[in-house]
């Protein structure tokens, strides 16, 4: 077994005395002390139990996950990363991590509801044993959601300790997509169940399960359909949506890029999501996204290289924007809180600086464009230290910062309901998926929702290419695009293989010289053309890594029908 979900199963199993303390609900065990017997004893050391599960077992999925979500479905440029030419292979570093950490959470989640149940004391309550084990089911099932959506077919398993203790956990075998899909609803089922309507902010509530199972429901909707999706699913994954748009009493945060600033951390918009501590110790608590991905020099830790690489050219071409033109476009505020690009300048980067200008530090510090494609990340990124105070009280760390990481919001409910109402019709005027559809078009355009009614930039007909491109839009570097693509390959194929190989997915010349002049020289600044990636039916499942097939020969043979009636919980 990896030694790192020995590491996670360790902890869950034989959770841990002496506590830290922090001032919200990220407080956690120390990982110095096991006993698991001194544990699980209290209300609050249930919940510190399950705390870890919203960062640390997902610590080394976070360069995959973007790397999968947006390098490979072609939202982001990352230089000769083989994500950019669907040329992975089963030694991958960051594809053995993922794996490693998808695993680890399952290993934890099921850690956990095996403690709550045989080791929690007589002043535990029922309501806190519900809710914790809700908890590390619906992150057991977005752990699983992960692993269909990049793998395809895996094993199923529900219990670690009793594999182990049978000596057959490397020795199972794959089970069936329709098998894992059917696991996932069967685990949210029991976490919609157990989990309280509302909980402590930031925290999983029914409403997050009810939001995962509309997009569970909306991909499995189209596996094994040959053009067009399941209607019972589509129904479902509906219902599910509805439930969280109108039963919730969450709101969209009014202004887009203030979703992804410190102080929202635990926005109402949020419904499932990493919430991290900005320093390092234990290390895996922390994220590190804003050193992949952000400007050198961005902070002041020398932690940051992620200059080089940047949002693609294709994404620019999706919000109208062009690297080759001096002014930008702007109509849409989610390409500014996505990508910054010349011209852009930023108050909540560099406060104490008076902002952050892309034009200034590109030409006058760094001396270089460093974007190939004239665009940067925003999302995911803090600033430097100063902003990390301001958001949230406290210093961050090098290579650590405590913003969260946002994986289902209530703009993706919004657009989920939108298409699973759609379904296999080629228009619809369903009132409320046009309502819902077009409030998320109103913050996107930054007008109040009724005064957006009366624009020409309002939807009155709904089809399947106008949410789709606004999906894309909403949560571009989200970590999310490529799923959206993998779905569409369940039940149209061609379309998702021909709108992956048409990407613009090369990088421009000669930037530099035309920002500093401001006049464009054909023969030194243009577009370099790559060749279109040979991509094909096969790419829609990522290998398995060497180090899963050293433990698990059957990982290489044909997945079984799996009976899923025989697990509870």
């Amino acid at each position: 077994m990896n030694n790192r979900i020995l590491k996670y199963l360790a902890l869950s199993l034989g959770v841990l005395v002496g506590l830290s303390s922090c001032e919200d609900f990220l407080d956690r065990p120390t990982e110095d002390n096991y006993n698991v017997d001194n544990f699980y004893q209290t209300d609050e050391q249930c919940f510190q139990a399950v705390n870890p599960l919203y960062n640390s077992p997902w610590y080394d999925f976070q360069r995959g996950f973007f790397k999968v979500g947006e390098v490979l479905a072609g939202n982001y440029y990352w230089g000769g990363s083989p994500y950019m030419t669907f040329t992975i292979n089963s030694s991958d570093e960051d594809l053995v991590n993922m794996s490693a950490s998808l695993w680890s959470v399952n290993a934890y989640c099921n850690g956990i509801l095996e403690n709550i149940d045989l080791k929690s004391g007589p002043e535990v309550s029922e309501t806190t044993k519900k809710t914790v084990k809700g908890e590390a089911l619906v992150w057991k099932a977005m752990a699983y959601f992960y692993l269909v959506r990049i793998f395809g077919e895996v094993p199923i398993v529900h219990n670690n300790s009793a594999e182990i203790a049978a000596g057959n956990y490397n020795e199972k075998y794959k089970a069936t997509i329709p098998n894992i899909y059917d696991y996932i609803l069967m685990t949210l089922d029991k976490a919609i169940e157990w989990l309280p309507e509302k909980n402590a902010p930031g925290r999983i509530d029914r409403y997050s399960a009810y939001a995962l199972m509309s997009k569970v429901y909306l991909t499995k909707s189209g596996y094994g359909m040959d053009g067009s999706r399941n209607q019972d699913d589509l129904d479902k994954a509906a219902a599910y949506a509805l439930k969280v748009i109108d039963e919730s009493g969450r709101e969209l945060v009014p202004v887009f890029s203030d979703i992804f600033r410190l102080q929202n951390n635990f926005s109402s918009e949020s419904l499932l999501a990493w919430h991290w501590r900005g320093d390092r110790d234990p290390w895996t608590q922390q994220n590190t996204l804003q050193s992949d991905l952000a400007l050198t020099g961005f902070s002041e830790f020398g932690d940051t290289w992620g200059g080089y690489a940047g949002p693609s050219v294709d994404l620019q071409n999706a919000f109208g924007e062009d690297a080759l033109s001096l002014d930008r476009v702007n109509r849409d505020t989610r390409r500014k809180a996505t990508m910054m690009m010349y011209g852009d300048k930023y108050e909540y980067f560099w406060a104490d600086k008076g902002g952050f200008d892309w034009a200034d530090y590109n030409l006058n510090v760094l001396g270089e464009v460093q974007s190939g494609t004239g665009a940067n990340q925003v999302k995911h990124l803090v600033g430097n230290n100063n902003d990390h105070v301001l958001g949230l009280g406290y210093g961050m760390a090098n290579m650590a910062t405590g913003l969260s990481t946002h994986l289902i919001r209530l703009s993706d409910v919004y657009l989920i309901y939108a298409e699973a109402v759609l379904g296999n019709q080629g228009s619809s005027s369903d009132a409320k998926a046009l309502e819902v559809f077009n409030r998320v078009r109103a913050r996107a355009f930054g007008k109040p929702y009724d005064e957006f009614l009366n624009t020409s930039d309002v939807v009155t007909s709904l089809t399947f290419d106008l949410i789709w491109k606004e999906r894309r839009l909403e949560l571009a570097t989200e970590g999310d695009r490529w799923y959206d693509y993998v779905r569409l390959h369940y039940f149209n194929p061609n379309k998702a293989i021909n709108e992956l190989r048409d990407q613009a997915r090369g990088t421009y010349n000669g930037l530099k010289a035309f920002y500093e002049t401001g006049t464009l020289d054909p023969s030194t600044t243009y577009y370099n053309e790559v060749p279109k990636p040979n991509i094909n039916d096969s790419h829609f499942k990522l290998p398995f890594p060497d180090t899963d097939l050293t433990m698990n020969k059957h990982l290489l043979e044909e997945a079984v029908e799996v009976d899923i009636s025989q697990f509870s919980y």
